[in-house]
């Protein structure tokens, strides 16, 4: 992130000091406007964080209520089949398991509020393993590289948009955005799978981690939940062979009633996780304080780690260095499916959700464009297929101080890139 940072930066500057000598003059200047979005970047991070206090407190709090009723360790088991060979220097009864499931599912189903707090919290759990504070596992590498590219069943968001802006058909982002999100997770397994080899942990973390595995394990095993059944191993094959079935079928369901189930799922969510705990007889309004009290701690932590990404970011796009990028490929990616209109959304999407956000509006809402023509679908499969990456690896990284990202960032935005084919593909077999 070190050279992320500085590059973000450097180019920025440079480009609006080019521009500001070449340029004829004008009432702001690029130096002006550079300056400008340094200081707005900084106070729009401060308040992103504040805005974020609320969401992690209630998520949290929800969070808290499933971890005393045992709802981490019923998901670990169900699915452990799976997440023991993606995660196998995890315990397969570990809590991190249930957390990394939870935001998994929040991810898929559009809801980018609750993903982000159960995110932090599978990656705090993650972090109790590590043998080298400060640096990435592979398992939270992984992890990560899950959550930018998390197959997505419902972009509630996206949906939402679309019909404001009068689309005949909101819901016909689902098949594409499916699509795009399955092509890009696979690939971003793949990706952290392969570039492990190029970016190994420190020689002194190795030796840890060789030392303290066993204790890791057995101490890390039995996190703060109040466990009302001993975990032990995994359900029965025909238990976990009917929840992915089950998963399975929600994909038509998805498709064809998408846009009637979304509205329920946030209260629905909610209501669950109380229900819940009111069963296994958990103190469900102590306990929701009680991780209330997390998520705002965990929300003040990570100002500074947005602050540096976000000014960065907004230096980048006010230095007008991505307005000069997107004159120079414009033409030839729109030989391949992505026309010049769309490759803004492309290019924004992994380092700016606001900004990304606000270019994919502006196109559907043009009339010359709008939400049903090729461009329309397009942009929508972009914003609801792949994640605000620098923004993903800000927060989940900040909240567990780690500053050795290792090769996230490239197994992110290898997903993104293979994303955003995937997305081209679906669209010109659906709507080209």
């Amino acid at each position: 992130m070190n050279v992320v940072f500085f590059l973000l930066v450097l180019i920025a500057f440079l480009t609006a000091a080019w521009r500001q000598f070449s340029l004829p003059a004008a009432d702001i200047t690029p130096m002006d406007a550079l300056s400008r979005a340094l200081i707005d970047s900084a106070t729009g991070a401060v308040e992103l964080a504040l805005g974020l206090v609320g969401v992690m407190a209630l998520f949290l709090g929800l969070m808290k209520i499933a971890e005393q009723g045992g709802l981490l360790k019923i998901l670990a088991r169900l699915i452990r089949p799976l997440m023991v060979r993606l995660f196998p220097d995890v315990p397969a009864d570990h809590s991190a398991m249930g957390a990394m499931i939870l935001n998994m599912s929040a991810n898929m189903l559009g809801l980018g509020n609750a993903a982000t707090p159960f995110g932090i919290k599978a990656m705090q759990e993650l972090d109790r393993l590590n043998p080298c504070k400060g640096s990435a596992t592979d398992s939270m590498v992984l992890f990560l590289a899950i959550n930018t590219s998390s197959i997505t069943l419902l972009p509630t968001g996206v949906i939402a948009l679309r019909a404001s802006a009068g689309s005949a058909d909101p819901a016909g982002i689902l098949p594409t955005t499916l699509f795009a999100t399955v092509c890009s997770t696979l690939a971003a397994i793949l990706a952290v799978k392969g570039y492990r080899r190029f970016f190994p942990l420190t020689g002194e973390a190795v030796e840890r981690q060789a030392a303290d595995s066993d204790e890791a394990g057995q101490n890390n095993a039995q996190p703060d939940i109040a466990l009302a059944e001993d975990a032990g191993s995994g359900y029965p094959a025909w238990v976990s062979l009917t929840a992915l079935i089950g998963f399975l079928l929600l994909i038509p369901l998805m498709v064809l009633y998408g846009q009637v189930v979304s509205p329920w799922i946030l209260p629905g969510l909610m209501l669950g996780f109380l229900l819940f705990g009111m069963l296994r007889r958990v103190p469900i309004y102590e306990s929701f304080v009680e991780g209330a009290k997390d998520g705002f701690q965990v929300a003040l932590k990570i100002i500074p780690y947005l602050v540096a990404i976000l000014v960065a970011v907004g230096m980048f796009r006010a230095s007008g260095a991505m307005e000069w990028l997107v004159g120079q490929i414009g033409q030839l990616t729109s030989l391949f499916g992505l026309p010049a209109e769309a490759l803004p959304m492309a290019l924004l999407r992994p380092l700016s959700g606001s900004g990304a956000y606000g270019v994919m509006a502006s196109i559907i809402n043009d009339p010359a464009i709008g939400p049903d023509s090729y461009i329309g679908y397009l942009v929508s499969t972009l914003q609801g297929s792949t994640e605000t990456t620098f923004y993903v690896l800000a927060v989940y990284f900040g909240a567990v101080q780690v500053r050795r990202i290792r090769h996230a960032l490239a197994a992110g935005l290898t997903a993104d890139i293979v994303g955003v084919i995937a997305a081209v593909v679906a669209v010109s077999f659906l709507y080209g």
